[in-house]
Order: C-alpha cells, then structure tokens, then sequence
C-alpha cells in the first residue's frame, strides 16, 4: 500500500527545514480519542480548545494536546493533567513541568510572555517548576489528520514506552505527515522525521549530554523553515553539536532566496544562502490530499563563514 510516506521516503526528499515553527511550545495531557483539529475536537472542552488557540495566536507559542502512548478508548476525565512548557531559544532554553486538575487554569498564563520566554505566569498559575527528569521525546500519533501519523506513529510510541523511555508521550500535530514517523524532542526543539526508537533514544542521550544529533534532523522549532536549514549546515559543515552554540541572528531577503546570519556563542558567524525549491515529480503532501503537491523544500546553496570585519559592518 502506498502512502504519502512511502513515496517521500521513495523519492529521498529532505527532511531538513521542514519543523512546525514554535519558539515555546503548550502542552497539555488530554487522553482518548483526538479529531484533526485536536484542541477543538478531542474530549477537552472545545470552548477551552478555541480560547487557548486564540490566546497563543501569534505569540510564537504553540499549543498541542499529549498523551501518554497506549490504548485510546474514553476511560473518563483525568483527576490530574500534565503540563508542560518549553521555550526553545538557544541562550535561553528551559523546560517547566506542572500538573492542574483544571485545564481552564491555562487561561490565566501570559501566552505573550511565554512566547518572550518567560515562565513566570506558568509557575504562578499552576505552580510550575524546572523539569527533571529525562527529555520528552513527543511522537505525532494523530490518525485523523494523517493515517501514517497512526500507522507508523503509535507503533514508535509504543516501543520508547515499552522500553523504558520515561519521556516518551504522544502529541497531535507536528506537520509533515510524509516524513512520519515525527518526532519533536524537548526541551532544545529539534525535531526529527523517518524516525526509529534505536535512533530516538540516541537523540535522547545526547541531549541529556547537551548535544544535538543532525542526521534525520528536521531542525529547530525556534527558526522559521530557512534559519533551520542554515543552522543545521552549519552545523554539519564545521561539526558543531552543542545544543546552544549557534543562534539564527538574522534572515534576509524573501522567497524563493534567503540569505541567513548563523552566530556562534564564539563569535564565529556565517553567511548561508537558501533557496526555496518545488520537490518534484509532484507527490501526496499527505494520504487525505486529492491531488498532487509540489512541496516546497529549502535547499542550502552556500555556507561561507564571515570576517570580524564583515559581521561588524552588516
């Protein structure tokens, strides 16, 4: 049976600079079954569902619904929810953990701020605290969006949590149903397509070792999709791995051409150029779609690292 996967994985399109965009990330634990449109259609309270998609509209905060990997039927309204924010802004990455007994206490976090990267509404509202434990590693598992997203998502889930991956959850949308199954792993925000559980619990460790594996790499959530090309050939081009080395300074320009400003926390800056392109032959963007698509991919023509004198005077 083909699928929108199989094809992508058959015609060898990149995954690079294909991540969700989110410079904090929302999570809330809402068990049972999800609709596509999960905030508003899953067993949260959809009046709550819009609310929040409203309040996080343009904040750089995106809001998701997680759950714990295993069976789905409605086994009724948890006592206790999860919570969990993630900024992912290189110099200032954190990841805040809490539980609510009412999802509604949401409503009073500064989404805004969130965004900003300050937690201080999040630990007020619902008396947040540093995470502790191991990273989350959060697998897009939402069948009704996508069927690869179930076929091949729930199945990944399944393994971490059987192996003992204690941050293993599933989450209902991280874009790019073709490269599933995806994963997005917090709290740096890399996240990963055509993923393996050999291969996640790699990008697990190193991240607890503050590093970031490239390969299968998507990129960072904390950059638009040709910030997170660039950063990522950076990365491979000088074998540069620290979570928190590099940062998208500046972006130039506009499709189908960006010029993107990569730092590094030594001083080192490079120049990056990265052009939109159309994959092709035309293919499924995903296996609910009624015609062909040309997705568009981000292509790095160049990487050439700056002069002192260069980055000063730009």
């Amino acid at each position: 049976m083909s699928t929108c996967t199989t094809v992508s994985h058959d015609l060898d399109e990149p995954v690079s600079g294909t991540a969700a965009t989110a410079r904090t990330w929302l999570l809330l634990e809402q068990p049972g079954p999800w609709g596509a449109k999960a905030l508003t259609s899953s067993h949260l309270d959809p009046a709550l569902g819009r609310a929040l998609e409203a309040a996080a509209k343009d904040t750089g905060v995106r809001v998701a619904l997680i759950r714990r990997p295993g069976r789905h039927a409605d086994s009724g309204t948890p006592t206790v929810r999860q919570v969990y924010a993630a900024h992912t802004a290189p110099g200032k990455v954190w990841l805040r953990s809490a539980t609510t007994r009412d999802p509604r206490d949401l409503l009073d976090l500064d989404l805004a701020a969130l965004g900003r990267g300050d937690h201080t509404s999040f630990d007020a509202a619902l008396h947040g605290r540093a995470h502790t434990g191991d990273p989350l590693a959060l697998v897009c598992t939402n069948g009704k969006r996508d069927r690869c997203c179930a076929l091949l998502g729930r199945p990944l889930a399944a393994e971490l949590a059987a192996s003992a991956v204690e941050g293993a959850w599933e989450v209902t949308h991280l874009g790019g149903h073709r490269f599933s199954p995806t994963v997005l792993v917090l709290p740096y925000g890399y996240a990963y397509g055509r993923a393996e559980a050999h291969t996640v619990k790699q990008v697990l460790h190193s991240v607890q070792e503050g590093r970031i594996v490239v390969e299968g790499c998507r990129g960072s959530s904390a950059w638009e999709r040709p910030g997170q090309a660039a950063e990522l050939a950076v990365r491979r081009a000088v074998g540069e791995y620290a979570a928190e080395a590099l940062t998208v300074v500046r972006t130039g320009g506009a499709a189908p051409h960006w010029e993107v400003t990569v730092a590094h926390v030594d001083g080192r800056h490079w120049r990056v150029l990265v052009a939109q392109t159309a994959s092709l032959p035309p293919r499924p963007e995903s296996c609910g779609a009624s015609v062909l698509g040309s997705p568009a991919r981000m292509d790095v023509v160049t990487v050439r690292e700056l002069a002192t004198s260069t980055v000063l005077a730009s």
